[in-house]
C-alpha cells in the first residue's frame, strides 16, 4: 500500500521507512512536522497515514490535532497514530469514525503485529494498543459494571480490533463461546439488535465516547 509517514524523529522515521519498504509497501512521503501534514495528505492521497502524536511546532499533541483536521477534510482517510505515551482525548474522537489505529511506539518492534494493524486500519477497521484499551477500561468501570470480568476481557480484545475467531484463539475458547459473550455484552450495554459489525463498534464506543 502507499503510506505517508509524519514523524519528527529522523532515526525512528528512517527505521519505519526501511521496515515498510522491506515489507513491500511504498512510502510516498515522510515529513517531520504537523503543519505540513494536511497539505501532504492532499498532495499524495496515501492509502494510510502514520502520524506521531507529539510533533513540532509545539511538541505536545500537534500530530493528533492534525489527524483530526485531516479527518474533517477527508473522512475516509485511514490513519494510524503512534505515541510514546497514552493520550485518549483525540484518539477517542478519531476511533469513532473508523479506519483508525492508535499504538504505542514500542509495538512497532513486534513487526508482525504492527504490519497486521496497518492492514486492518487501511481496510477500514481499528487497531488500538492493549495498554490504551486497558487504561480506558479502568477509567470507565462504572459504565462496564454490568459486564463480567470475562466479558470485559472480550470487549477489550474487540476494541483492539480482533475478530471473534482471533479472540477465541487468544482466550483458548470456542468461537461459539465468544459469540455468546458478545450477545451478552450487546444486551448489557442495551445496544439495538442491528448488524453485529455495527454493534461491535457501538460496544467499544459505549465507553470510549465518555472520555471526550
Amino acid at each position: 500500500m502507499r503510506i505517508l509517514i509524519a514523524e519528527d524523529s529522523v532515526l525512528f522515521r528512517e527505521g519505519l521507512i526501511r521496515l515498510l519498504t522491506e515489507s513491500g509497501h511504498e512510502v510516498v512521503a515522510s515529513i517531520g512536522d504537523a503543519v505540513a501534514l494536511p497539505a501532504a495528505i492532499d498532495e499524495h492521497t496515501p492509502d494510510l497515514a502514520i502520524i506521531d502524536v507529539r510533533m513540532p511546532p509545539t511538541m505536545t499533541d500537534d500530530g493528533a490535532r492534525a489527524a483530526q483536521e485531516i479527518r474533517g477534510r477527508r473522512p475516509r482517510q485511514p490513519i494510524l497514530v503512534l505515541s510514546q505515551h497514552i493520550e485518549t482525548t483525540h484518539s477517542v474522537k478519531l476511533v469513532s469514525t473508523g479506519a483508525f489505529g492508535y499504538l504505542l511506539k514500542d509495538r512497532v518492534l513486534r513487526v508482525d503485529d504492527f504490519l497486521d494493524a496497518l492492514d486492518r486500519v487501511a481496510a477500514g477497521g481499528s487497531a488500538l494498543d492493549p495498554e490504551i484499551v486497558a487504561a480506558l477500561l479502568t477509567t470507565r468501570r462504572p459504565l462496564l459494571a454490568d459486564l463480567s470480568a470475562r466479558e470485559q476481557e472480550v470487549l477489550a480484545l474487540v476494541a483492539e480490533g480482533h475478530s471473534n475467531k482471533s479472540i477465541a484463539a487468544k482466550l483458548v475458547v470456542t468461537d461459539r463461546t465468544v459469540e455468546t459473550h458478545m450477545r451478552s455484552i450487546f444486551q448489557r450495554l442495551q445496544l439495538a439488535d442491528t448488524a453485529d459489525a455495527h454493534r461491535r463498534v457501538l460496544a467499544v464506543l459505549a465507553y470510549l465516547r465518555a472520555q471526550v
